[in-house]
Order: structure tokens, then C-alpha cells, then sequence
């Protein structure tokens, strides 16, 4: 009832009229020309639109509105005033600095990113789109914006699959995404495996086409009090394009590299892929409605960077007529005589192979005067494919009456993603509403195929069902905003509040896909002889291999969630908060905004956040911000449970992560998960010179995270230890597990950092040339280790040495890029420079670690515009074929992994070669 009568109330306001006049206008450049998607907007509020073709554009304002601001990419942004006239036309400046105006880290509408209290990059995704060699989102982020980090992850289960990323050096699931304004879901896959952001819940944008993006907006700040859970590191929003027309994209390359395997080395190539988009947009009405569609098909091959294998092949299997002798070992000779050569046993070391197709829309429609139907979403769909360790004829996990030569198991994924967002706008007087319903939902299921069950020894299939997870999130926003002109130098009031429904699903897979079949005896094989054993507490079970070593259970790589680790947990939570933003003089702007959250899981939070700006001169500002922020354990941190297969140093464990109402958390005092904390404080310098068309933003950053969710390393019951060990000892049996881990709030960071953005444009000959440098210079520090009192004594093992690698070297703690953007007639050229700075190697054994040097990756790109419609352009990504250095021999797993795969630098793929063909109606 109560929400019946919300939205009788919101409807009877819609229907409300207000006094308004419309204006109408041309933008033109200095030479006349028309500017078509100008962007036009009443100062101070979310009322605007673009000019069509013509250049034209036709506004209803209020009619107290006095000051219009008008921006294009790559002109300078003016203001304009209304006056008594119904006319307002403007001619704006080319070559002047990029202004652009941005709507996310204030709530007052018509700032430019060097306005605004706190550091916003704005980047421009159609351009770079077009002219770089990057084709997903996480991909440019990487490249154009050094505080984003991501790299794609190889032999890591589903982490192959969708890659984790970073903003400020912080978790994955520290960076809040949303799309056109609305928070976007999680992915459900929880990074359990040995990679940067073991243990945390990221957002896959990869999901979203680049086709149907317009520009992408990243709030280098903290920003609870403003957005809610998670937006401890910042805020990245993604802006669906409103285009009108059709755009052809095609897209093809392929790593021509030095670093090729033997065995591939015939072509001289691997990791082909290939891209088909289509974007059309149309106009809706005569007000500023659009309809816009965007589908795309994308497909990757694998790529390998193994050398060939290095070390003794299968100790203790020479021959067919095998008996357990382990000094035997397979010779040269043996590997001819069966047709074999060394590479045949070489493992995938590389990017996976993924093929994928999504469809997008974005949707405007104004209905009347007052008020604005929209929506947007899309669905799409990945099949992914990599592999895991390669299973050896003499180890236990294999039967070689099935794979006589041992086998490589792969991992096959299936994801699925959805989302629809539904909302309408509305100005009643001076008012604007928005409410607004977004949907969101992903599952991956996993198909374990090339592999088999080896408690089954002969009868084993060799393909397995091994179920999968989802999560999906439902988020309803009623928002309201004010911006008064006259009140000082001008006020922005915004407030609001959230409802939102969560729930995150395991489903089992198939049977044998989990199931150790030896459970119900205990057999001991020894030259064919199979005999029953007993021991004190009943038949318990083992199927053995001929090495005497212990058959394990389920499917080789991912063994399969069982009935036991199914369920379906939900849980909701309602916000509030308030936002102002006060230009108490033109030069001095105050902001601030409080939130309250209410979980039904753990309770509530208040988070806050101040902010302030102020202009020294003209082009000179000061700004900082101060801030508390919150993030909420996420469902599936609170409820995953599984067993998986983690290979540490080369040596296979199967590991059971168990949640924290278990029993084993229980037995070893893991306390039960709480929410995250943070205070963020930061401070900074915009500056420009019209003269020199430069532009320069400075911002240094602390970030203290009180009880940060992680990952815990191993434990380990004991059959012959105390009554706790062997209890825990039964309950990791019973899992099909050897070692047992936990999500607990067991650290304290302090993450600090500068960030350094310049920007110059400039005419050189008779083109422009478009100049970036920006940089990242960040570093997190464990503070402590918050132990129970039963964990005492045991801090390496709750938060052990390879965590702390992946928490503060595993990715580059500093990052430069340098960018020249050259365009004259028909050609255009990019040419990119990104500095990658040293990473560590993520290892408990201490004579392991070691570092990787800093490196430099080049981009080079050319367009050439046959046609106004026509658009070729070639180019390189990593064009001088640089790769990290290399793994020392104790990290070489014996030739396997010449570059690290715990703490990816830039990947190791080498150069990439691309051509790419746009056409436009």
C-alpha cells in the first residue's frame, strides 16, 4: 500500500504543469559551420539537448531560467544568456581547451571536470574507439586512464574469463559502476584462484559493447555519501550513446610476436579475433526523443606462451607395462616410439579464447511538456574456453587407460548477463524528479571437458556439468533536485533514497562431477591387487593410483558444487541521502552530502562527505575533498562455498572455502563478516593557460580501509592432532578438501596517491594535434592483521605472504601515459606511450619473490577518411613486441611459465597487429 501511494503521489506530481518558454538557436564555429550534437543545457540543472544536423536546436526552459551552456568535444564551452529573447545562437571556439561538462561527483548540473570539487576524467569513447587498437572497456580503461587497472588472467578458473580491475590500486570490489547514472550489477563469479583481487566481486563492463557507448566518466574519489556501497575507490559511469544514424564497424588482428611456442610458430600467429558492430540511432518526436540500438558479435582465439616442457616427463612411466617402479623415467627414444614430441605435453599459458554477442539499447522519449519516459539495457551472452595445469600419466589425478599420455583439462564457461533500466524524469515548477527501476542479473555455468573423474579410474566420462552461480539485483532510485541561481552565487539541493533487492543462487551440477566414488571403501592398489581396509571409524575411502597416492574425487579442474554447497540467499537495503552544493561567491564553491543505508543483514550505516573548491583566479582553482565510506560484504562473500583445485607452486590442492556460519569458521574463530569502513581525504590543483591551450590537474589521495574483506590463506585439520583438528580434518574430508579458507574482515590498509592529468591542443601545419600526459603514482600498505583470540600465533596463515603480494605489488603502483592525437585532411595518426611500473611476483616462498621491472608499451594507429562515411584505420598495440621480464627458474614451474600468471604487468601476449573499417549513413 505504502508503494501504491508513493506512486499515486509521483504521478499526480507529473501531471503538474509550470510556467515555461521555449528557445531555439544555431551553434556554428568560427568558419559558420554548423555543429551537429552541440550540447545545449539550462545552467544548473539536467535540462538540456543537442543540435541536429543543422546545427539547430529547440529548448522548453523555465522561464526563470537565465543562462544557458553550450559544449562540443573539442571546442571551448561558453555561457550564454537568455534574457527576454526566444533566440539564442552561439559561436564557439575551436582549439580552445576541452571543457567537458559532466554529470557524475556533483548533482549540480553544467560543471566542467576543471569546475568540479573533486577529479573526474572524461573520456571520449567514440574517438578512442575508433582510432586505438583496444576493443572492450577494460582494455581502454587500462590504456588511457593510469589510475584503471586490468589485465586478463591466465589458468585461473573462471578469473580467465571475465578480468578483475582496479581504480587507485584498491579491490575490485571497491569501485562502484553505474550506467547512464543507475548502479550496474556484479558479476557472480567470486575470484577465488590466485590472481589480483583473490577473493572480490568486480563488474564485468566487458558485458558492454563498445558500439553503444558514448563517453566514460571516472570520479577519482571516494564517494559513499553520494552513491552507496562500494564507491570507496570512486565511481566509473558509462554514458550510452544518443546517436542518430548507422554506424558499420569491422574489426580484425591477430599477436605476431617473437615470443611464439614451437609448436605454433607454422603461422606465425595466435590470439585471432575479430569484431562486427552495428549502432543505429533515429529521433523520436520533435523534442529531443531518440531510439538507439547497438549489437555485436566478438570473438578471440587463445594465445600461448609456454615454452616447450623442460623437465623430467612422467617419473615412473616409461612403458605401457608400467608397474609402479618410480625410478623409471620416459626417454627420448620412449617419446618417439609413441609418436610424441615434448611440446604435446605443454600446458596453455595465455588468454582464453571467448566468443560473444550483445545487443544494447538507450531510449528517450519526452511525453508532453513536463516529463521524460527513458530506459536502457542489454543483454549478451560469452562462451569462454581456457585450460588448467596439464595432469601428468604418473600423478594420481589421472587414469591412463583413458589419456595413456595424461590429458589437459579445460574449463568452458557459459555467462549470461541482463539488465533493463525503466524511468521517467519530470519538472514540476522548479523541481526535477526522477524515479527510476534498474535490473540486473548474471550467471556463469561451467562445462569441464577434456578431463575425468579419477576415484571412477576407467569408467570416468570425460566431460562434466559442474553447475554454476548467479546473482541478480534489483535497485528502485526516487530522486529530487533543485538548483536556485539567486540564492548566493548559486545552490544546488538534491535528495533521494533507494530500495534495493538482492540475491545470489549456487546450482549443483551434475553427480559425478563432485562425487569422490571411493567414499564408501578404502581401496589400496598395488600391482593389480585390490584390498579392503578399515579403519576406526568405519569404511572411509580412497581410491589409491598405482603410486600409491591418494585418487581424488570429482572433475579434474573444477570439481563440481554438490547439493550441499546449493542455496538461494537474499537480502535487501534502503537508503537516504541529502546532497548540497553551494556557490557561496564565484570563486568559492562548499558541497556537501549525507547518506544512511539499512541492511537487513548487518544493520545501518552513515556515511558523509565534504567538499570544496575555490578559484584562486580565472584558470587557477584549489580543491579537496574529506569523506567516510562504507562497502557491504557482498551476498556471494557471505554465502559462497565450494571446492576447488589451486595449484601452489606447482603442487595441487583441493581447497574448500567455506562461508562463516560454518562450522570449521566456527572451530577456528573466524568472526562472521561486518561491513567495511573507510575515510578518504584528498586535495588538488586545476589549472589552464588559454594561451597555450593547456590544461593541468594535480590530486593526492589517502585512503584508510578499516576491516577490509579478504580471502584467508589455507588451514589444515589433523586426523592424529586434537579433538578440534580432528574435527576439522572430518569436515574437509567430507568436502572433497585438504585445506580450508574463509572471507573474513581480517586487514586494515592505507592506500595513499597523486594523480597528474595534462592536457594541450595546438594547430601544427594545417591540422591539429591533441596532447596528453597523465599519471599515477599509488601505494597500499598493510596497517595490521585483526586476529581472534583462537587465531593467535596463526596471522601468516589468516592473511599469508601471497595475499600481501596481491595487495600491494601485484599490480603497477605507477602508470604514465603519454598520447599524441594528430589529425590533417583525410589522415589521422595516434600514437601512445604507456609506462608500466614494477610489479612483484605473488608467493609465500620467500626465496621466490622477485620483482618486475617497469616497462613501456607503445600504440600506433592511422586512419585514412576516404569518404565523409568511409574509415580505414591500421595500427599496433604493443608495436615494439615488449614483453615482462622473465620468471626466475624457481617460478618456471620447469619451463611452463616464463612470465609470471599471479601478477599480470601489462599481460604477455606481445604485439598485436588490428585493422578496423567504419562506415556511416
Amino acid at each position: 500500500m505504502k508503494n501504491f501511494f508513493l506512486l499515486t503521489l509521483f504521478m499526480g506530481l507529473a501531471l503538474m504543469g509550470y510556467s515555461q518558454k521555449t528557445i531555439t538557436g544555431t551553434i556554428t564555429d568560427e568558419g559558420g559551420e554548423p555543429l551537429i550534437g552541440a550540447t545545449v543545457q539550462v545552467k544548473g540543472t539536467s535540462v538540456g539537448t543537442i543540435t541536429d544536423f543543422d546545427g539547430k536546436y529547440s529548448l522548453n526552459v523555465p522561464e526563470s531560467a537565465r543562462t544557458l551552456v553550450i559544449s562540443f568535444i573539442g571546442y571551448g564551452t561558453d555561457e550564454a544568456t537568455i534574457g527576454d529573447s526566444n533566440e539564442v545562437s552561439v559561436i564557439l571556439s575551436s582549439g580552445e581547451l576541452l571543457s567537458e561538462i559532466i554529470v557524475l561527483g556533483s548533482r549540480s548540473a553544467g560543471r566542467t571536470k576543471l569546475e568540479t570539487a573533486a577529479p573526474v576524467d572524461v573520456l571520449d569513447i567514440k574517438e578512442i574507439a575508433n582510432m586505438g587498437p583496444q576493443t572492450t572497456v577494460n582494455e581502454i580503461l587500462n590504456y588511457v586512464a593510469p589510475s584503471f587497472s586490468s589485465n586478463t588472467q591466465t589458468i585461473s578458473d573462471g578469473t580467465d574469463h571475465i578480468d578483475p580491475a582496479s581504480l587507485r590500486g584498491l579491490g575490485p570490489d571497491q569501485v562502484l559502476v553505474l550506467i547512464n547514472g543507475k548502479r550496474r550489477h556484479t558479476t557472480s563469479l567470486v575470484n577465488v584462484n590466485g590472481t589480483f583481487g583473490r577473493g572480490n566481486v568486480g563488474t564485468d563492463m566487458n558485458a558492454i559493447p563498445l558500439a553503444a557507448i558514448e563517453r566514460i566518466e571516472i570520479l577519482r574519489d571516494g564517494a559513499a555519501a553520494q552513491y552507496g556501497s562500494d564507491a570507496i575507490a570512486g565511481v566509473i559511469n558509462i554514458v550510452l550513446k544518443d546517436d542518430q544514424g548507422v554506424t558499420f564497424t569491422a574489426g580484425t588482428g591477430a599477436f605476431i610476436t617473437s615470443e611464439l611456442p614451437d609448436a605454433d610458430d607454422d603461422n606465425g600467429m595466435d590470439g585471432e579475433n575479430a569484431q562486427l558492430n552495428v549502432n543505429y540511432g533515429a529521433a523520436l518526436g520533435k523534442n529531443g526523443g531518440f531510439l538507439n540500438l547497438t549489437g555485436a558479435y566478438d570473438v578471440r582465439n587463445p594465445t600461448n606462451r609456454m615454452k616447450e616442457w623442460e623437465g623430467t616427463i612422467f617419473s615412473g612411466f616409461n612403458n605401457p607395462d608400467y608397474q609402479g617402479d618410480p625410478s623409471d623415467d620416459i626417454t627420448e627414444a620412449e617419446l618417439q616410439r609413441r609418436g610424441l614430441q615434448r611440446s604435446d605435453f605443454n600446458m596453455r599459458v595465455g588468454q582464453s579464447a571467448l566468443r560473444s554477442g550483445s545487443a544494447f539499447m538507450n531510449f528517450e522519449l519526452p511525453v508532453g511538456e513536463n516529463t521524460t519516459l527513458y530506459s536502457f539495457g542489454g543483454i549478451s551472452y560469452r562462451r569462454g574456453q581456457a585450460a588448467g595445469f596439464y595432469r601428468l600419466p604418473n600423478q594420481s589425478r589421472t587414469v591412463t587407460d583413458i589419456y595413456p599420455n595424461g590429458f589437459l583439462p579445460e574449463i568452458n564457461s557459459n555467462i549470461n548477463d541482463k539488465s533493463i533500466a525503466v524511468g521517467m524524469r519530470n519538472r514540476v515548477g522548479e523541481w526535477e524528479l526522477d524515479f527510476s527501476n534498474t535490473y540486473g542479473d548474471n550467471s556463469f555455468n561451467y562445462l569441464i571437458t577434456n578431463t575425468l573423474n579419477a576415484s571412477l579410474e576407467s569408467a570416468s566420462p570425460t566431460s562434466f556439468n559442474s553447475g554454476g552461480f548467479s546473482f541478480a539485483q534489483n535497485t528502485t532510485n526516487f530522486d529530487i533536485r533543485r538548483y536556485w541561481e539567486d540564492v548566493l552565487s548559486g545552490f544546488n539541493l538534491a535528495f533521494g533514497a533507494e530500495y534495493r533487492l538482492e540475491n545470489f543462487q549456487i546450482e549443483a551440477g551434475e553427480e559425478a562431477s563432485y562425487t569422490n566414488y571411493g567414499l564408501a571403501t578404502w581401496h589400496v592398489t598395488t600391482a593389480g591387487d585390490s584390498v579392503l581396509i578399515q579403519d576406526g571409524m568405519g569404511p572411509v575411502s580412497t581410491i589409491f593410483a598405482p603410486d600409491g597416492s591418494a585418487r581424488p574425487g570429482g572433475a579434474q579442474v573444477f570439481p563440481g558444487f554438490s547439493p550441499n554447497n546449493e542455496l538461494s540467499a537474499f537480502r535487501n537495503s534502503i537508503g537516504a541521502y541529502v546532497d548540497v552544493e553551494a556557490d557561496i561567491t564565484d570563486e568559492f564553491l562548499l558541497a556537501g552530502a549525507l547518506r544512511f543505508e539499512n541492511y537487513s543483514d548487518f544493520g545501518s550505516v552513515l556515511t558523509g562527505k565534504l567538499a570544496a573548491r575555490y578559484k584562486i583566479t580565472d584558470d587557477i582553482s584549489l580543491r579537496g575533498t574529506a569523506s567516510s565510506g562504507f562497502r557491504a560484504p557482498s551476498l556471494h562473500q557471505l554465502n559462497f562455498n565450494s571446492t576447488s583445485t589451486l595449484f601452489v607452486d606447482g603442487v595441487p590442492n583441493e581447497v574448500g572455502t567455506f562461508s562463516n556460519d560454518s562450522r570449521p569458521a566456527k572451530l577456528l574463530g573466524i568472526p562472521e563478516l561486518k561491513e567495511e569502513t573507510s575515510t578518504s581525504f584528498s586535495a588538488g590543483l586545476t589549472a589552464r593557460i588559454p594561451s597555450a591551450n593547456l590544461s593541468i590537474t594535480i590530486d593526492g589521495y589517502i585512503v584508510d580501509i578499516t576491516d577490509r574483506v579478504v580471502l584467508t590463506g589455507t588451514f589444515t585439520g589433523d586426523q592424529n592432532g586434537s579433538a578440534v583438528d580432528q574435527e576439522i580434518f572430518r569436515l574437509l574430508q567430507q568436502a572433497n578438501a585438504s585445506q580450508a579458507t574463509f572471507f573474513a574482515n581480517a586487514i586494515d590498509t592505507k592506500t595513499s596517491g597523486l594523480d597528474i592529468v595534462m592536457a594541450h591542443n595546438a594547430r601544427v601545419g594545417t591540422g591539429t594535434l591533441n596532447t596528453t600526459l597523465s599519471g599515477t603514482f599509488t601505494k597500499t600498505e598493510l596497517s595490521e592483521i585483526k586476529t581472534s583470540e583462537q587465531l593467535k600465533g596463526k596471522e601468516d596463515i589468516y592473511f599469508d605472504e601471497t595475499s600481501r603480494i596481491f595487495l600491494e605489488g601485484a599490480v603497477p603502483r605507477t602508470k604514465f601515459n603519454l598520447t599524441f592525437n594528430y589529425s590533417v585532411g583525410r589522415f589521422s595518426a595516434l600514437l601512445r606511450n604507456v609506462f608500466f611500473g614494477a610489479v612483484e611476483e605473488a608467493t609465500n616462498t620467500p626465496a621466490n619473490q622477485q620483482e618486475f621491472g617497469s616497462k613501456v608499451v607503445t600504440d600506433l594507429s592511422v586512419s585514412y577518411k576516404f569518404t565523409e562515411n568511409l574509415i580505414l584505420t591500421v595500427g599496433s598495440n604493443n608495436l615494439l613486441d615488449v614483453y615482462p621480464d622473465l620468471n626466475i627458474p624457481a617460478n618456471q614451474s620447469e619451463g611452463r611459465f616464463l612470465y609470471s600468471r599471479r601478477s599480470q604487468q601489462f599481460g604477455a601476449n606481445g604485439r598485436l597487429v588490428f585493422a578496423r573499417l567504419r562506415f556511416t549513413l
